[in-house]
């Protein structure tokens, strides 16, 4: 019989490895990944969505106390500002700052001289006289006659009643909605708050401009014949600068002008357009 000294040193046996069960008798090599499901599996059950879950539509009905993030399209604040037709009023100060500039805008001062020097020109005989004098002084009269309507038609009437100044564009409108768009608006015009009210800025600047006009344009009748036919004269040709606010801009549109006296009545008018 040996002794424990010889079983002590004899190598113990290695540990067995461990063994893995394929499912239905499966080799290794048929097995694929990830496993099939077996016959006697149970089948998945389907993944079921609440019918109670709020709608896009039920989550913008209700209001929060933070902001959430909204299911509807992205918001364009760019795209509101063009459909928002919220009026901006301008203030006494901008309206004095508007008269300033068409006063002593280069195409107001354009137009006053280059008709006075056809006036001066067709009839030498006139009361201001021939050549440059008469000229200047019938320049002098006529940037004098501006500053007036300016001063009555764009700043203090406008302020006093919140009127606003500029004339307002149908460019989508129909030729006939626009040509009497153009004619009443003598007449009926926009406030500051975008409302529709009467024109005091024309008809009772107008008066004002008449009355002021007696005390510096020479060789003027100043009786009430006169002065009402003047008043009536102005108020009917009035019209015709709305025309070219109008439709100067569409004809512009299919015309090419290299004219620099057309191109700057088109800058004038959208100057006078904006904000």
């Amino acid at each position: 019989m040996p002794s424990r000294s010889v079983y002590g040193q004899q190598t113990l046996p290695d540990a067995p490895l461990p063994a893995i069960e394929f499912a239905s008798g499966a080799t290794p090599e048929s097995q694929s990944f990830p496993p099939a499901a077996s016959e006697n599996q149970p089948p998945t059950p389907p993944i079921v969505i609440p019918s109670s879950l709020p709608t896009c539509k039920d989550m913008q009905s209700k209001s929060a106390a933070s902001p959430q993030m909204s299911c509807g399209p992205n918001y364009n604040p760019f795209q509101k500002f063009i459909d928002n037709a919220e009026a901006h009023p301008m203030t006494p100060r901008q309206k004095a700052i508007l008269a300033t500039k068409d006063v002593f805008d280069p195409f107001n001062l354009l137009t006053i001289g280059g008709i006075s020097a056809i006036s001066v020109a067709s009839d030498s005989h006139s009361a201001y006289g021939p050549g440059m004098e008469g000229w200047a002084k019938l320049s002098g009269v006529s940037f004098t006659q501006d500053m007036t309507n300016e001063f009555f038609g764009t700043f203090l009437i406008p302020a006093i009643a919140h009127q606003d100044p500029h004339y307002h564009r149908m460019p989508n409108a129909s030729y006939t909605r626009r040509i009497a768009h153009c004619i009443y608006q003598i007449a009926w015009t926009q406030g500051d708050d975008g409302e529709g009210m009467f024109n005091y800025a024309t008809v009772v600047g107008g008066i004002f401009e008449e009355a002021v006009g007696d005390a510096y344009v020479p060789y003027r009748d100043t009786g009430w014949a006169a002065a009402s036919a003047r008043y009536g004269t102005a108020l009917a040709t009035d019209p015709i600068g709305n025309f070219i606010t109008e439709f100067v801009p569409d004809l512009a549109r299919h015309v090419n002008f290299h004219a620099v006296f057309v191109q700057r009545v088109i800058n004038r008018i959208a100057a006078e357009e904006s904000p």
